[in-house]
């Protein structure tokens, strides 16, 4: 069976007190990694029970799409190795109903997002001396065409040629990027959404979790420029 092994290195998950992050972060720190969540508050302890762990590190006050934080977070570091970027949004309206508000906000909270923290990752990973991982957060809808989703389909096809580009550019350096493209998950939130949905066909947060932390690991050592489907049953 591989053996995942973060021994001594620091990752960052965005998103990490939600639902995918937090069994992101639960995974990465089973396998010995430190890791660093950017949050706009600190976390209910209630809620987020991680935040008590020793190899948690939550900084408050971080706004993920203003440059200047996202930048001070990130080299404010003491090294890194991966950065998992699952901070997002949903938004789903008809295109006649799809308000600019709602088309910037899925823009900003998605894709601006993760191009901020890819930028500064990046830079983060040469100053630690070259090679890392980053993993990105796609959709479904970017790779199956879905009717009454434009703005968030449309941020997150944004986010995936953002994985495959940055893959071609920095492969040089062992920094492999990748983006898992999950369905519907199986949250509580989506749950009390969809509540006549079939539960069983959607992918259970922590086998997403799994994957992702495989392919942040070093035991990673070829795949690169992937969009990695994780539909279970959906």
């Amino acid at each position: 069976m591989l053996t995942l092994d973060f021994l001594n290195r620091h990752a960052v998950v965005t998103g990490g007190t939600g639902a995918l992050g937090t069994a992101v972060v639960q995974m990465l720190v089973d396998a010995g990694a430190v890791c660093h969540i950017p949050a706009l508050a600190q976390p209910d302890p209630a809620r987020f029970p991680l935040a008590r762990h020793e190899r948690v590190r939550v900084t408050a006050g971080i706004d993920l799409t203003d440059e200047k934080a996202v930048a001070g977070f990130y080299s404010s570091l003491p090294s890194l190795w991966a950065s998992v970027h699952a901070a997002g949004a949903f938004s789903a309206a008809p295109i006649t109903e799809t308000t600019l508000a709602m088309w910037q906000q899925m823009l900003d909270t998605n894709s601006l997002t993760c191009f901020l923290c890819c930028r500064e990752a990046v830079r983060k990973m040469r100053a630690s001396g070259g090679a890392g991982r980053i993993v990105n957060v796609a959709a479904k809808p970017v790779l199956v065409p879905t009717g009454g989703l434009s703005a968030y389909a449309a941020s997150k096809a944004a986010v995936a040629s953002l994985t495959l580009s940055l893959s071609e550019e920095l492969a040089a350096e062992s920094i492999w990027v990748n983006a898992v493209v999950p369905s519907i998950m199986d949250t509580p939130a989506n749950r009390q959404a969809m509540p006549k949905a079939d539960f069983n066909k959607w992918p259970k947060v922590q086998d997403v979790a799994a994957t992702i932390v495989f392919l942040a690991s070093p035991q990673n050592s070829t795949s690169r420029g992937a969009l990695v489907p994780v539909y279970g049953r959906s």
